[in-house]
């Protein structure tokens, strides 16, 4: 026989309010900087009771955690999958930078935070994550262009480092600027990026 249920037995919450709730938090996050974010200034925004939000979440920081968690394992969902598909150099380059814009498109506030707040997070153990992750995109990023080298595609005095910063740094920051369902999907901003960064902006001689 089972248990009686008790009377005042408390039911989880719902996966698409708590998704609502996270949603909220990175734009608040994302506006006013983590350090600045309390968890009244979260709940003020949801339209709920600061003691009410702990219902949710037992911390800031467990919000957090799970905001830039979702992005990154989503993140390297698609990147892994271009990694394993054994496209060229160039073809590799051109699909990381359509799945960047995708994800940007995705968790547009997670990347705002994840550009600003990543640095310090990653002296907290809940966050070592972070430094792993930096990592795998280093390591992807340049051995893509270094196969690109020693293949012939990219031009021989390609500095790989310097260029792999450029283009890391020219696609994400557009999270600053992106607004989903703006004029252009993230795959036509992800066209033009390539556009210019693979072939220039100079109309050739």
């Amino acid at each position: 026989m089972s248990a009686p249920k008790k009377k005042n037995q408390v039911t989880a919450p719902a996966p698409e309010r708590r998704r609502e709730l996270l949603d909220t938090a990175a734009g608040v996050f994302a506006a006013q900087g983590y350090n600045a974010t309390t968890v009244r200034k979260i709940a003020d925004a949801a339209g709920m009771l600061a003691g009410s939000l702990y219902y949710h979440f037992d911390s800031k920081e467990s919000m957090l955690d799970e905001i830039l968690s979702t992005f990154l394992t989503e993140l390297w969902e698609g990147y892994d999958a271009v990694l394993a598909a054994g496209l060229g150099p160039r073809e590799t380059i051109e699909a990381l930078v359509t799945e960047s814009f995708r994800e940007i498109d995705r968790h547009r506030a997670a990347v705002a935070i994840y550009q600003k707040e990543s640095r310090h997070l990653m002296d907290l153990p809940r966050f070592h994550y972070l430094a792993d992750s930096q990592r795998r995109f280093e390591k992807a990023w340049l051995g893509t262009l270094e196969r690109g080298v020693a293949d012939g595609v990219f031009r021989g005095d390609l500095d790989v480092r310097l260029t792999y910063r450029f283009v890391r740094d020219t696609v994400w920051v557009a999270a600053s600027w992106y607004r989903p369902g703006g004029g252009h999907s993230p795959e036509e901003i992800a066209r033009q990026y390539l556009s210019m960064v693979l072939d220039g902006i100079a109309v050739g001689g």
